[in-house]
């Protein structure tokens, strides 16, 4: 398995954490009955502001994944894997990791520059398959 399909399954699993963070909190404290119903209609609570930050940290790392997914397919199947496509694919790990306590805790900028930390690595991997 190349470096980048390692550290892509590794965000799937950090995928999995993160939801686990969000539901777990979310089903204490909006209950089970709202978060098993179809929910026809808004909940009869709020999310804490913990909870509600990880919901958004979540789907923030949901689609920063499809971008991701896409450098690694494209490097992967491209048989571009190189140095710099590994530590990139590595950097975009890292950020997404540090994305979630710095969404928790309200970093700001931290937050939005590790984003882009995030973001800029995944395109540095498109790029460097490209060239």
């Amino acid at each position: 398995m190349t470096p980048e399909l390692t550290a892509l399954a590794l965000a799937g699993l950090l995928q999995a954490v993160q939801f686990a963070l969000f539901a777990i909190p979310a089903n204490v404290e909006l209950g089970t009955g709202y978060t098993s119903s179809p929910r026809d209609y808004p909940p009869s609570r709020q999310l804490s502001l913990l909870t509600a930050r990880m919901q958004r940290a979540l789907n923030n790392h949901f689609e920063g994944l499809i971008l991701f997914t896409l450098a690694v397919v494209v490097v992967t199947l491209g048989n571009q894997s190189t140095a710099v496509t590994q530590y990139a694919a590595w950097t975009y790990l890292a950020a997404r990791v540090l994305y979630i306590p710095a969404y928790a805790l309200g970093w700001r900028p931290w937050r939005s520059a590790i984003w882009a930390v995030g973001f800029f690595a995944t395109l540095t991997m498109i790029v460097a398959a490209l060239i």
